[in-house]
């Protein structure tokens, strides 16, 4: 191990990172350990870190083949040698910028060293440690540093260091110097032969070596002086950054700076915009509940109206009934107690009461008298309510009962069907204004019977709409006259019960169009069709006068009504016996 890589961890083992509450300059700070740098390596990314660090890396990726930044070496025949295996090589991801950056076949070892970083060490060391002890003796005050050995020499082992003529030539500086430039300016030895500046550039190796790596090494090789090679690479590097990435630092700085703007300017917009939500919110929220308290004093006072309304009733209902109580317990009194002179007596005023009471309209009204439940009082979430301090509002409190008296009935279903055909009509329930109920959920009752075979029903289907409507919808089995019950919460809608009439079902005719019985006998009133069919008038169900059978339109179809034909010609008449069909028209 070198001479610097020593020194370097011995004074990476005594520096604290940060003394008296300051900072340590970041420059000589590991970012992975953060401690300054032990044989700070520089990963192909460019970063820095500690060997030790870099070794810890976990591997991102291992896999057999060449270094992704070495160049590929091809034999003679433009093939890979394959004579020997492929190298192993490790992927690791870079701590600072997530980089995949491969590592040399041999190792963290073999990555380039940042004398950068050790320069900066040094500083750090140098400032915050203050005096430094001699590292020779160990027992003077450190007051110079030779830059070849690397090494802090107090006043006597520098004058040592000055007497040796192998260091007699090194250069050495003032440590107090060396503070106040604020950077080291120190040569870079070789590891192979330390104490040897690497002074020379070795251009088929693209390597700095010193003269003796160059004499036994790179004796073969090209060398030339670092001073003088150092314009060529230099320039390259330059020009890199000047014409290519400064100005692409810029254009990244610039719109970093518009990223940061646009930032700034989401942040602003989106917590300006959650103010607006929130100050909606607070304002909806005060109309939603300046709204329930309104919806909650229409139906307090809507409680206390029916509820007057009620005990008027009542009183109206317990007057009539001690009225009527009053008479019918007189009377009886009478009738069971009084003789025929005490009846006799009594019996005009006694009339007269009994009469009044009797024919009372009030009485008839009272009787026919609904009493209100309150279930015409729904609040119906969706209704719109107007708006509330600017804001629309939802939820309607509906108060007004339902009267089957204003009911509706749609639909040709409620007065003509078919036989085994299936018919529909509408019930639509309103309120005392005539407006139709917004919800369902009323009991409708719905009954269909026959009007001369009362065991005969037809069975019915009510769908709640929910919307105050129903559909009902049903399937007569038989024709007929029927009655249709329709009721709600057990009261008659108004005409109900009606009349539906159910029509039998048409048939289609199989036979033969033909005249009646009677026109085609000649006018013979006996005879009879010769299908086992009747005809529906003979004789009276003509409608002819049988005097030269003028045409006329009549029902000409064996055993059913289906179509209407024209009575045959005269001619025709005459070639047809009785009960036989004239086939003149084909089905």
């Amino acid at each position: 191990m070198s001479e610097e890589k020593d020194h370097c961890e011995q004074l990476t083992t005594t520096v604290a990172i940060a003394q008296d509450g300051l900072p340590a300059n970041p420059r000589a700070v590991c970012s992975v350990c953060k401690r300054l740098y032990r044989e700070p390596k520089i990963l192909p990314c460019l970063h820095t870190f500690c060997l030790d660090c870099i070794s810890h890396l976990e591997p991102f990726s291992v896999h057999a083949g060449r270094n992704r930044d070495a160049p590929e070496r091809k034999g003679s025949d433009g093939e890979t040698p394959k004579e020997k295996a492929a190298p192993i090589t490790v992927t690791v991801l870079c701590p600072d910028c997530d980089s995949e950056v491969d590592l040399p076949p041999s190792g963290p070892a073999g990555l380039t060293t940042d004398h950068l970083a050790l320069d900066e060490v040094f500083l750090e060391t140098l400032v915050r440690n203050g005096p430094l002890g001699c590292d020779l003796c160990g027992e003077g005050r450190a007051e110079s540093r030779c830059e070849i050995c690397c090494v802090n020499l107090c006043e006597f082992c520098f004058q040592a260091h000055r007497r040796q003529t192998r260091t007699a030539s090194h250069s050495i500086q003032q440590l107090q110097d060396l503070k106040s430039q604020g950077r080291l300016c120190r040569p870079v030895l070789c590891a192979f032969h330390p104490g040897q500046e690497l002074r020379l550039f070795c251009q088929p190796c693209d390597l700095p070596v010193c003269l003796e790596c160059a004499a036994t090494l790179h004796s073969e090789h090209r060398c030339s002086p670092a001073h003088e090679v150092i314009g060529c690479h230099g320039d390259h590097i330059r020009t890199l950054v000047t014409v290519r990435l400064r100005p692409r630092l810029q254009r990244l700085e610039q719109t970093l700076q518009k990223v940061e703007g646009s930032q700034e300017a989401l942040q602003t917009r989106v917590e300006a915009t959650a103010n607006e939500v929130r100050a909606f919110a607070r304002g909806y929220a005060s109309a939603v509940e300046a709204h329930c308290l309104a919806l909650l004093r229409c139906l307090e006072e809507l409680h206390i109206q029916r509820k007057n309304q009620l005990h008027l009733q009542r009183a109206q209902l317990q007057q009539a009934l001690s009225d009527v109580h009053g008479g019918v317990d007189f009377a009886d009194r009478l009738l069971s107690c009084g003789s025929d002179a005490e009846i006799l007596s009594t019996k005009g005023v006694t009339l007269r009461r009994l009469s009044s009471l009797a024919e009372s309209s009030c009485d008839d009204q009272l009787a026919a008298l609904v009493p209100d439940d309150g279930s015409g009082i729904r609040f119906d979430p969706r209704g719109l309510a107007g708006e509330v301090s600017g804001y629309p509002v939802v939820g309607v409190i509906h108060f007004k009962p339902l009267d089957p008296n204003k009911c509706t009935i749609d639909g040709q279903g409620l007065q003509q069907a078919n036989e085994g055909q299936q018919a529909h009509f509408t019930l639509v329930c309103r309120n005392s204004s005539g407006d139709q109920m917004a919800r369902g959920g009323d009991h409708v009752l719905v009954s269909i019977v026959h009007r001369e075979k009362k065991n005969c029903v037809v069975e019915s289907t009510v769908v709640d709409n929910n919307d105050g409507s129903y559909k009902v919808s049903y399937t007569p089995d038989e024709a007929g006259t029927y009655s249709v019950w329709v009721c709600v919460k057990a009261q008659h809608v108004k005409g109900s019960p009606f009349i539906l009439n159910v029509t039998k079902k048409l048939r289609l005719h199989t036979g033969v169009f033909h005249c009646c019985s009677f026109c085609s006998s000649g006018g013979a009133k006996e005879a009879r069709c010769g299908c086992p069919g009747t005809m529906p008038g003979g004789f009276q169900g003509c409608g002819h006068n049988h005097k030269g059978h003028p045409g006329k339109p009549h029902w000409s179809c064996c055993g059913s009504t289906t179509e209407k034909s024209e009575c045959l010609p005269a001619s025709v008449i005459k070639a047809v016996s009785a009960g036989k069909h004239v086939r003149t028209i084909e089905l």
